[in-house]
């Protein structure tokens, strides 16, 4: 389908009682010799000397007890409030297609320190690196490192955009913001910190927040983004369709010319 292009995995996988997830999900294997052949035999009314194929054995399934936000997924403008630029924000099922599948840009922001803000001046110079001037529906993929520490806690321990970097790139068209970590925000710990020292609550979900004032969505979670050259690919990241949900579940991939 698409020649001379090779598919890249971005995302990481849902896994049960994952360290890198507060909430974590927890998902119950049902397998081929127990509960699988139990819910065959319910089901056909067999015994399992009757299932000759698969010489006695029953299916597999997963049962996923799960929040939405688990895993690499896509962050809709519900998720932030209820309006989105001043009309009523889109759930994840109103989310345009286009959106989620365009070319995209990894900006790279590893010499960022955990807890610090990824501001303007940093969009703007990693973009100078680079020779690239962002176009409307380019989905930004913000590089930070974090995907390698995530089986400890320190990943969460990470750079975050604030308001202002948020808004400016949704300004040059941007409609899908990502990152190699838990939030696009910094972490909750750092904008807890700047609260109790300031009594600002202005420094509470900054990037998030600023999707009332700009609609645009998030891919948090993502994986392999120094796999990737700066530019010149194709970003999908088409979410689950869940109903009225404020986000779905995605398996995020590039398409990188050879």
């Amino acid at each position: 389908m698409f020649p001379q292009h090779r598919i890249i995995d971005l995302s990481v996988s849902l896994e049960h009682l994952a360290v890198s997830e507060p909430i974590p999900p927890a998902i119950h294997y049902v397998t081929h010799e127990t509960e699988g052949l139990a819910q065959m035999r319910q089901f056909f009314g067999v015994a399992p000397e009757d299932l000759v194929y698969s010489q006695g054995q029953g299916w597999a399934i997963e049962e996923i007890r799960a929040i939405t936000h688990t895993g690499t997924h896509v962050d809709a403008p519900y998720h932030y409030g209820a309006n989105s630029g001043g009309s009523p924000a889109k759930r994840i099922d109103e989310v345009p297609l286009e959106w989620c599948f365009a070319p995209g840009v990894v900006l790279d922001m590893r010499h960022k320190a955990a807890g610090e803000e990824i501001t303007v001046d940093d969009l703007q110079a990693a973009l100078d690196r680079i020779d690239y001037r962002l176009k409307p529906l380019d989905i930004v993929l913000l590089k930070t490192g974090a995907d390698k520490r995530i089986d400890s806690r320190e990943y969460f321990r990470q750079p975050g955009l604030g308001r202002d970097g948020t808004l400016w790139l949704t300004e040059q068209g941007v409609k899908v913001i990502g990152i190699d970590a838990y939030t696009l925000d910094r972490p909750f710990t750092d904008m807890v910190a700047d609260y109790r020292r300031t009594g600002d609550g202005r420094h509470i979900w900054p990037a998030h927040f600023a999707g009332i004032t700009s609609e645009y969505c998030q891919i948090e979670k993502l994986a392999n983004l120094d796999q990737l050259p700066p530019h010149g690919f194709y970003v999908s990241c088409l979410p689950v369709k869940i109903k009225a949900a404020s986000a779905g579940w995605c398996r995020a991939v590039a398409l990188v010319p050879l």
